[in-house]
């Protein structure tokens, strides 16, 4: 069923979300907000339904022509059709959205509360880091690449906009030296990830291959004349989703990737986690030390701390941090940068929902979680330990709303929220959101 749709708004994901003629919503990718297009209805799911474009018939003006097709297809850059502008607008509306949707705060508060997206200094070529998927093709062939948006295909990449421009044509490179040195074998590499540092020039090669024998000096000489690397590792695991590491080997350099943020080194090993904007990153720093306010001599606490990129700075400022992070391979590097820094933060190995009982009353608390957001009781918990002010860093709106809701029922209330645009070109946002005891 053809149907003709104005469309009015991004979801949070890749569809524009517009009304059929019965008035059920309906969701459709490659459409930007404003547009009039005939659609094909492909799903009925009873409430809404989800359709293809066909043909836009009247574009609005929000709409762009895509720069990068290979990012479109494997759905790396599903918003490049919109403006800079429009995507800002749209993060900041799936934000507010999500405010009065989930935590069940007032629309015209929730508009008074989040600031104007924080645009990226770059729209293409912010990422530090490529990750790809890595496969033999029934020709036998090795292949690097991305899956193309909801299928298990893969698509070899020659070049993706989204990378940093000293390694947007990596993979390539890659591709052809790991294909040299496999030739007829199958050495169990199933994950290529590639990070770039523009500060500091370092560009490190992590290959995840399933344990077993590995040509380790043919391996790094091969693919260290390729793309120039200074680190190279080999990450043993098995795949899945668990991906349970074995081990870690370091081929070639020093076996971590060294960025720069702020004023500030970080260290990190694969597989430990670094933002991928790191300008943007800097951003983030900046706008939790601003909205904590005076730090010095606070005792605060930072929960899944990472490699410490808001322990680190805010131990500088003259805070007495401790922090927690449960990934082995992040803790060693947040002990690590502390003291690349010259800096002094405590650091736990373990749990933030368990170690936070034995912290004791809090100035302040950091919190940065996975996508998931916090487990139920965390919340309440945090309430235990006093802090007048929490930081909450997000990069997942409706976890995020879930969990002010529960902060709300234990006697916090949200300040200020900022959205920072960490991911141009896709619906991504991160939130930056300040909360205040008031009990």
């Amino acid at each position: 069923m053809q149907q003709t749709v104005t469309f009015e708004r991004m979801s949070y994901g890749i569809d524009a979300v517009g009304r059929l003629d019965d008035g059920k919503a309906v969701f459709c990718p490659l459409v930007a907000p404003g547009d009039t297009a005939v659609v094909e209805v492909v799903e009925d799911k009873g409430s809404f339904a989800r359709a293809k474009l066909v043909q836009v018939v009247e574009p609005s003006s929000c709409r762009v022509e895509p720069a990068s097709p290979y990012d479109q297809i494997s759905g790396a850059a599903p918003w490049q059709h919109l403006s800079y502008k429009a995507q800002l607008k749209a993060k900041r509306d799936n934000v507010v959205s999500q405010l009065v949707r989930t935590a069940r705060i007032d629309a015209e508060r929730a508009e008074q509360l989040v600031e104007p997206t924080m645009r990226s200094k770059r729209e293409w070529a912010y990422r530090n880091k490529i990750e790809m998927s890595a496969r033999i093709d029934e020709r036998g062939a090795f292949n690097l690449g991305y899956m193309r948006e909801g299928t298990d295909e893969l698509l070899p990449v020659e070049q993706t906009m989204l990378a940093h421009t000293k390694i947007q044509k990596v993979p390539k490179a890659l591709r052809g030296a790991m294909r040299f040195v496999l030739g007829n074998q199958d050495l169990g590499i199933y994950r290529v990830g590639v990070r770039h540092s523009m500060a500091t020039g370092e560009l490190e090669v992590a290959a995840w291959t399933r344990p077993g024998p590995f040509p380790r000096a043919l391996f790094a000489k091969t693919v260290g004349d390729a793309c120039k690397a200074t680190s190279i590792v080999r990450v043993m695991a098995d795949e899945g989703a668990a991906r349970r590491i074995k081990g870690v080997e370091t081929l070639s350099g020093r076996g971590f990737w060294r960025e720069r943020v702020g004023d500030f080194y970080f260290s990190t090993q694969a597989p430990s986690f670094f933002q991928v904007n790191t300008a943007q990153a800097g951003r983030l720093v900046e706008q939790v030390m601003e909205g904590l306010g005076g730090v010095e001599g606070k005792y605060i606490a930072d929960l899944y701390a990472g490699g410490g990129t808001f322990s680190i700075p805010l131990a500088a400022a003259g805070a007495d941090v401790v922090a927690v992070e449960s990934a082995g391979s992040s803790v060693r590097d947040l002990r690590f940068n502390a003291d690349l820094n010259g800096v002094e933060v405590d650091v736990l190995g373990g749990d933030a929902a368990r170690e936070l009982a034995g912290l004791g009353d809090l100035d302040a608390l950091v919190v940065d979680p996975p996508r998931s957001g916090l487990a139920a009781s965390v919340p309440s918990d945090i309430a235990a330990a006093r802090p007048q002010k929490v930081a909450y860093v997000s990069c997942d709106p409706a976890t995020w709303a879930r969990d002010i809701a529960r902060f709300s029922q234990v006697g916090y209330r949200l300040e200020r929220v900022q959205p920072v645009d960490m991911f141009p070109q896709t619906f991504h946002v991160e939130v930056v959101s300040i909360l205040a005891r008031t009990s």
